[in-house]
């Protein structure tokens, strides 16, 4: 099972809760933070060994011998990454979404691939936890390339967690558009609640399974039960704020070494997504 964390902004505790979950799965888990601008499911974990590898996507390489600045490839491409002047055909790497297009489609063979790198994935073992971390190189535009490079290494065999990207955009898309379920992570406050409606659009515009999890619970209002009853949305687990997590977290101390008591529900909240992945099967 692919189970995706997310949440529809940051700071709603969706690291720290991924995190729980693979801890109290007690079986083989991949725990992939797919949160390549800001990657944090590592400071969790005791670092060990880990292997990295560098990610690349291609890039057009334009031969200023052959083109003849016909315009064809500027006037393909659909993100305006190529300028097509009397003169010269500039190339707007950031924009760039290595389509390959341009390349097959210029008449003169002007334009080859080049590998341009956007960062790596660090891989660490915890116990039965496989953790892959990407990490976007500083000054990189866009994430889903990496996020997707990430995603290769998952296992099917295995359960597998996504740590998303906050908010509801391409990198968030990116990430759980195979998901089997989506558990939104949100807290009972008037953002809290204003994201979440957002994020739940994005999640059944993708046709996904989805659930949420309220941190924080006892700090706010009933809005969040209110909206949940009314879209039909199960509630998984309530976490009331606790000064011992916070104490924790501040020390790099996960969710169940606070509350080792949790781990029960967080493996019942594994069997009540299992059980929304099987109901969406039929």
């Amino acid at each position: 099972m692919k189970l995706a964390i997310a949440s529809g902004k940051g700071g709603t505790g969706k690291t720290t809760l991924t995190v729980a979950l693979a801890q109290a799965a007690q079986a083989p888990v991949q725990l992939l933070d797919c949160d390549v601008e800001e990657p944090n499911s590592h400071l969790f974990f005791t670092k060990g060994d880990s292997k990295r590898d560098v990610v690349t996507v291609a890039v057009p390489h334009i031969d200023p011998q052959r083109c003849t600045h016909c315009g064809l490839c500027g006037d393909f491409c659909a993100y305006n990454a190529l300028a097509c002047l009397p003169t010269e055909t500039i190339l707007f790497e950031g924009l760039c979404h290595s389509c390959g297009g341009c390349m097959r489609l210029c008449p003169h063979q002007a334009i080859s691939e080049r590998q341009q790198r956007i960062g790596y994935i660090d891989q660490w073992r915890h116990g039965q936890i496989d953790l892959f971390s990407g990490v976007l190189d500083v000054g990189q535009a866009m994430s889903p390339p990496l996020i997707r490079a990430v995603k290769r290494h998952q296992q099917a065999d295995k359960l597998i967690l996504l740590d998303c990207p906050p908010g509801t955009s391409c990198p968030l898309t990116t990430t759980i558009h195979d998901a089997d379920v989506v558990i939104l992570v949100t807290e009972p406050t008037p953002f809290g609640l204003h994201d979440l409606q957002i994020a739940v659009e994005t999640v059944r515009q993708l046709n996904r399974p989805v659930a949420v999890i309220i941190n924080r619970s006892d700090l706010g209002d009933q809005s969040i039960h209110d909206y949940c009853r009314s879209k039909k949305i199960p509630i998984l687990l309530q976490i009331p704020f606790e000064k011992r997590i916070a104490v924790a977290y501040s020390r790099g101390d996960g969710l169940l070494d606070a509350l080792p008591g949790l781990q029960p529900q967080l493996a019942l909240v594994l069997n009540q997504a299992r059980k929304l992945y099987r109901e969406n099967l039929t």
